[in-house]
This record gives structure tokens, C-alpha cells and sequence, in this order.
């Protein structure tokens, strides 16, 4: 089998994860540990059994290994996990994110993040402006920012309270999604436009 289709083959499977992902959040708000457990160990396995390279989703073609699996694993669990510790994110997004790097690598999930919170901006925007909830968001972070502040200055741990009025859920494996999907698109095309 060619590198080519091997990677799209891997593409595939991780399209198809996450778009799982994606109508189970958007159906019932969690993601089942079943689903981002099976996709980890399919992305360690990926990277471990493939000949080496410099990824699924890039040239040249192969697997990153099993540590630099790994690590990326614990990356994409890191990187979100202080937004689960401030209950900005479900443990479910969080775990989203770490299969996404066992498949990623360390480096590409970085750059998966950075879009993913990107998306979620863009996403908490949109609803807030749909729903009509903006002004109520903007309220929000003012006196979450504020409150910060204000016990820091006061010599207290600066810790970010919860808003005082809750303004809806996000699906936010749409983010994640979207954010993994960028960085693979530009990864692909940056290496289309050096051929």
C-alpha cells in the first residue's frame, strides 16, 4: 500500500472519530470514554507499528513512534486540562484533545490546540450572538476578570470564580474538530504548494 493512501486511510480514521465525537456532544453533551479510549490506542498504534517518518499527516510519511506518541497524548491532555480545572471544558473535550495528539504527535497537537481555542472562540461568539446572550457574556467575563483581580491585589490565590449567570453549553468537540481538521488542512497544504 502506498504512503499516500496509508495516510488517508489514517485521516479517515480520525475524521471519523472525531465526527463521531462530534454527534455524540452535540446529541447528549458528553463524549463517550469508550469512543476517545479505542481512538487513542488506534493513534499509539498507528505511530508505533508504521515505518518511521515524520507522521500520519505529514511528509515524509510514517509513524512518529511510540513515545512521541505518547507525548503527544499527554500534550493534548495537558494543554487543556486548566480549562477542565476552571470548568470551562469537560473531561470529555479534554480527553478529545489527547486522542487527537496520539494521532498528532507533540508539536502538530500544539498547533491543533492553538486552533481548536481559536474555534472556540469563534463558536462561543457565534452562539452568544444567535441565542442573543452576548451582552450577558460580555457581563460575565467583566466580573470574572474583575473578581480575578481584585483577590490577587487582596494578597488571595487568583483563581477565576464562576460567572453569576450561566449562559448555555457549548459542543465544543465542534471546536476541537475544527481546530484538528485546520491544522491537518494546512499541514497538507503547505505540503502541496512545496511540490
Amino acid at each position: 500500500m502506498s504512503a499516500a493512501l496509508t495516510s488517508l486511510l489514517c485521516l479517515a480514521l480520525l475524521a471519523g472519530l472525531l465526527g463521531a465525537a462530534l454527534w455524540h456532544d452535540l446529541r447528549t453533551r458528553r463524549i463517550p470514554n469508550r469512543l476517545v479510549l479505542w481512538g487513542t490506542v488506534g493513534g499509539v498504534l498507528l505511530n508505533s507499528m508504521l515505518p518511521a517518518g515524520a507522521g500520519l499527516f505529514q511528509q515524509p510519511f510514517g509513524g512518529l513512534g511510540l513515545l512521541q506518541s505518547l507525548a503527544g497524548a499527554a500534550a493534548g491532555l495537558a494543554l487543556l486540562l486548566p480549562m477542565y480545572l476552571l470548568r470551562a471544558l469537560g473531561a470529555g473535550d479534554v480527553k478529545l484533545m489527547a486522542m487527537c495528539g496520539a494521532f498528532l504527535g507533540p508539536l502538530a497537537v500544539l498547533e491543533a490546540v492553538l486552533l481548536t481555542l481559536l474555534a472556540g472562540g469563534v463558536l462561543a461568539i457565534a452562539a452568544a450572538l444567535l441565542g442573543r446572550r452576548l451582552r450577558q457574556v460580555l457581563k460575565n467575563a467583566y466580573y470574572m476578570l474583575l473578581g480575578t483581580l481584585l483577590q490577587s491585589l487582596a494578597g488571595g490565590p487568583a483563581t477565576v470564580a464562576e460567572p453569576p449567570a450561566v449562559t448555555g453549553k457549548l459542543a465544543y468537540a465542534f471546536a476541537i474538530t475544527s481546530g484538528t481538521g485546520l491544522q491537518i488542512f494546512l499541514t497538507y497544504n503547505h505540503l502541496w504548494s512545496l511540490r
